[in-house]
């Protein structure tokens, strides 16, 4: 296996950080609520679905797809009266500068290895493909900012966008909706623990006691709500099913850069983990 392909399953943890940090930077909630919005979870929903334009909560739903819908319409589409697009895009950019300045230090965002990163994950992105990736496409629609670090972060998102689009298809084709995801996600122990997780995204105890037992009926979740050896599989199929469909930027990019890229984004990733950059009662694992 080449490197462009082991690393579209290792994405999480090499690129991933430097771009999920921004859902958890004090920076952002004070950024976005300067613009009008209100802070708590308006400001992830309106902040992340701002660039498809003022869509209806349907539509946030459907793209973020393991969120409650009906959390997702207290905030949306509300937000858009308070706040335009165009002003909660501005004030994100706005955001992500202050929080890579205060976790990585202004001499390594102005160093010669952030700017090479830059300009790799910015040519990755031409491998990209915005069909049927709504997510990803209107983030693509976007100017790119200036600033080297800006320019990671705006590839970086780019790549993610374009991956869990790519991700949402695969849970589509292999019958998951958006709960019995999370809930089988929950259980590889690679992600959210799931009191964070029902918490974050919105589901009661209740409607996530259903989802586990119904994925129990199917035989993926056994009585203890770990994954079965069916369960497992699927993950697994799922998983790779996301990887071939996000390996396009990695082809572009080639086996050369791409660990380069790797090398680059790395250490970058693990001092903003250090910093401080994550509640450490969130995540199961990362990778």
């Amino acid at each position: 296996m080449g490197e462009a392909s082991r690393v579209t399953g290792r994405f999480r943890g090499t690129f991933d950080v430097l771009h999920s940090l921004t859902y958890f930077a004090p920076e952002t909630e004070a950024a976005l609520t300067d613009a009008g919005l209100r802070p708590g979870r308006m400001t992830y929903f309106a902040g992340r679905a701002a660039p498809m334009g003022p869509v209806s909560p349907g539509v946030v739903a459907a793209t973020f797809y393991n969120f409650n819908p009906e959390l997702v319409a207290r905030h949306i589409p509300r937000a858009w009266t308070l706040a335009s697009p165009d002003r909660i895009i501005e004030a994100r950019f706005e955001a992500v500068d202050a929080a890579l300045t205060r976790l990585l230090g202004k001499d390594v965002l102005d160093s010669e290895e952030v700017a090479e990163a830059a300009e790799l994950a910015r040519e990755a992105t031409a491998g990209c493909q915005a069909d049927g990736r709504p997510l990803y496409a209107g983030h693509a629609d976007l100017d790119w900012p200036s600033e080297p670090h800006l320019v990671l972060w705006h590839a970086i998102t780019l790549l993610r966008e374009h991956r869990g689009d790519g991700h949402i298809a695969a849970l589509v084709l292999h019958g998951l909706d958006g709960l019995s995801a999370l809930v089988s996600h929950t259980a590889t122990g690679k992600g959210f623990l799931a009191e964070a997780a029902k918490s974050s995204r919105g589901w009661s105890d209740e409607q996530w006691n259903a989802a586990a037992d119904a994925l129990r009926e199917k035989g993926l979740l056994d009585a203890d709500g770990g994954l079965t050896e069916a369960g497992n599989d699927l993950r697994e199929q799922i998983e790779a099913a996301t990887n071939a469909a996000s390996a396009g930027p990695w082809q572009r990019l080639g086996e050369e850069k791409t660990k380069r890229l790797h090398e680059l984004c790395g250490p970058l990733s693990r001092r903003a983990v250090e910093a401080g950059a994550f509640p450490a009662n969130v995540f199961s694992s990362r990778r």
